[in-house]
Order: structure tokens, then sequence, then C-alpha cells
């Protein structure tokens, strides 16, 4: 596996601190290039330090490279895929990974945090991605690195996008839109074979640590998270990097400790007809009521101990 990655270039967004920065040290080991892309900003987008993303970088050595700004902008974003290009040769991985949280309960939401948080967890990536796809087909044209299979976006999202949760509207909407912006990439640039596909993951973060739990089930779910590392997340995005995942392209991943998932995507689950608009009650009722999804939260599904 050390070489596995050897002559790619890897650009993680908040790839600093926590899971962003396993899968870059995981990247790294096994032979990419990385560009560690993180302002070190607080877990709400508060402040900045450069320190972080450049220490991160040093840690790793040689074929690394910091970008200290906020990846929340198309001319940021743009400068860090460059940053990728001019200093390593290209851009053959993108691993989005940076969000923040501005929770509030929707009744109380301030459409400013709703928005700082749309433009981080669902803005940037699509900013970054719209950078780099169109250097990614070109290199596709050109040949890079022989029979061009190399080309990777690994989305980080959350169950919070597909399940929900108390006072997440805005955290939750942007990783549920992030998942959407995976399958139109993923169809996108197919043909250029490039792939796409999203990752939701579980492990102690400051995200599990701000958690605030609103019933026992919630609680347990904290407690179990924060003894899960990051590292078995960092394994699976650096396969989906590589060679053998070459055919898995807008898929919806989940990993917990030692437990890898596969979730399934909205689709229809029943049908019926009504021909009588008197009658749709009725409809509901005997043929869709049956399939309905609980109302519960991700906290409260994934509440068991999990597989270390």
């Amino acid at each position: 596996m050390a070489d596995a990655l050897a002559g790619r270039v890897a650009l993680v967004t908040g790839a600093g601190r926590g899971i962003g920065r396993a899968i870059a040290v995981t990247l790294h080991a096994q032979g990419a290039a990385v560009v560690i892309a993180d302002s070190g900003t607080g877990i709400g987008g508060e402040g900045a330090d450069p320190l972080v993303a450049r220490g991160a970088a040093e840690a790793l050595g040689a074929r690394a490279a910091a970008f200290t700004e906020s990846i929340a902008s198309p001319s940021a974003a743009a400068a860090a895929v460059a940053l990728a290009v001019k200093q390593f040769g290209g851009i053959d991985i993108v691993v989005n990974n940076a969000a923040i949280l501005r929770d509030a309960f929707t009744f109380r939401a301030e459409p400013l945090d709703w928005e700082a948080a749309i433009r981080t967890n669902l803005s940037a990536p699509f900013y970054v991605i719209a950078a780099a796809a169109p250097i990614m087909r070109e290199q596709a044209k050109a040949g890079r690195g022989g029979d061009y299979s190399w080309g990777r976006i690994v989305n980080i999202v959350s169950t919070a996008g597909f399940y929900g949760n108390f006072g997440q509207a805005s955290y939750a909407s942007a990783k549920a839109g992030l998942l959407g912006l995976t399958r139109v990439t993923a169809l996108d640039m197919a043909r250029t074979k490039v792939t796409c596909n999203a990752v939701a993951p579980f492990a102690a973060t400051r995200v599990t640590e701000s958690i605030k739990p609103q019933n026992p089930a919630q609680e347990a779910y904290k407690t179990h998270a924060l003894a899960v590392p990051a590292q078995p997340v960092a394994d699976l995005v650096a396969w989906l990097a590589g060679a053998e995942a070459g055919h898995v392209s807008g898929q919806l991943f989940g990993v917990r400790g030692r437990e890898l998932m596969l979730f399934s995507q909205p689709r229809p689950a029943a049908r019926t007809t009504v021909t009588d608009p008197a009658k749709i009650g009725a409809a509901v009722a005997g043929a869709l009521a049956p399939h309905f999804v609980e109302l519960s939260t991700d906290l409260e599904a994934f509440g068991a101990a999990p597989v270390l």
C-alpha cells in the first residue's frame, strides 16, 4: 500500500485536524502528494489560524503543501487547485471535508448563520469541484499517468443530511445537498472516468464533541462516537482514491469503526394510483403509510455501541 497512490496529487479540505488530517496522512503514506487546505477556523467558522495547515503540511514533510485561505469562495477554491497543479504537476484526488456548524432550531435560526453554513459546507465543495473537474478532463485527454483511471472526488457528508437532527437545519441541508452534488458530479464525469462518491463518517471530532444530546439515545451516541477513531474513515477514502475503486461512483458509504456501510438512496418505496382526489387519504393509508420512514434522528439511529 506504500506506493498505491504514487505520482498522484490530492487536495484535501479541512485537513489540518480530525478526519481531514487522518485522510491527508493516509493518502500521503500511500505515495500521494497532498495539499492541506485549512484556514484553521473554529467549529463555528469564526477566526483563522494559518499554523494549522502549515503545521500539518510540515509534519508530512516532502510532497505536502499548505493552503491557508478559506475555500468558501470560487477564487480561493481555484487558487487551492492551482497550487496543487503548480507545485505537484496535476490534480488527481479531491476530498471535500471542510465543514462548520451553526446550529439552531428553525424557529430561532439566523439567516446569516444559515448562509455561512451553506457557503462552507455545500458551496465550497462545488467551487473546488468546478475548479478541479476541467483540469481532470484535460488530464484524461492527455493520458496523464498512462491509462487514466485516477480521477477521484470524495465528498464527506453526514447522516444528519438524510436522517435529520434537532437544530441542524443548515448543516443537514448542506450535507443533503452535497449528496445531490455527488450524484450529479458522478454522472457529469463518468465519460472521463472520474469517480465521485460520498462518505458519511462516524468518528471522534470537534463536531461530535459539540453534540448536545436531547435524550438518552443521543447521549449514548455521543459516548460511543467519542471512542471511534478517524483512521477507518481515512482507509475507505484512500481505497476510493485508488485503482481498485475505479468502477465505484455515485455511491453513499458509511464508516463506523470496523463497520463499513453502503446506504440506500431515495427511490420510490411504494406506489399506488389515485383517480379521485377524494380518495387520496385512503390511498395513502392503504398503500403508502406502511412504508413511512420513522421520524428519528441520526443520533438515535446509530446509538448502539460501534465495532472497534
